[in-house]
């Protein structure tokens, strides 16, 4: 499995970003309020994701992957793997989705009502949604087994 491109989840947010402001912009006044609540599983899997990829970090400079009962199992390290790979794309994408209704919600806040509402929601799902991304590629980036040294079988 290749490393997920920091450069294709930045196009991939700037796209979904751009989409999703333009949609904002032609329906806000259609769009259900956005509560700082929705922003909690954000920031809670972002906080999973980084403990997972400190406990990969501490076991790899222990023991590394292997079958031993000190090393990390090869299907676990597989399985955060997977998950940080995950969470690095649900955080682009979302965190396109919260800038581009940032973009209509961050100018219009002083003048809407709905606005300056939205506006703290908006904000803490846009950082949650970038903090999971971050947490994510770096779970991602630990959970990658270094090859072994020049003799041995691998």
């Amino acid at each position: 499995m290749k490393r997920t491109s920091i450069r294709a989840l930045v196009a991939t947010g700037l796209f979904v970003g751009a989409a999703s402001g333009i949609l904002t912009w032609g329906f806000y006044g259609y769009m259900p309020p956005v509560g700082v609540s929705v922003s909690v599983t954000l920031w809670l899997m972002s906080v999973v994701c980084a403990v997972m990829a400190w406990r990969m970090r501490s076991g790899m400079e222990k023991g590394g992957i292997g079958m031993d009962r000190s090393q990390i199992n090869p299907v676990t390290a597989a399985q955060w793997l997977v998950v940080g790979k995950a969470s690095a794309w649900t955080g682009a994408i979302v965190s396109g989705v919260y800038a581009g209704i940032a973009s209509f919600v961050v100018p219009r806040s002083g003048e809407l009502v709905a606005a300056s509402d939205d506006l703290p929601g908006v904000l803490a799902s846009l950082s949650g949604a970038l903090a999971l991304c971050v947490a994510g590629v770096v779970l991602e980036r630990h959970c990658v087994a270094p090859p072994p040294p020049d003799g041995e079988t691998a």
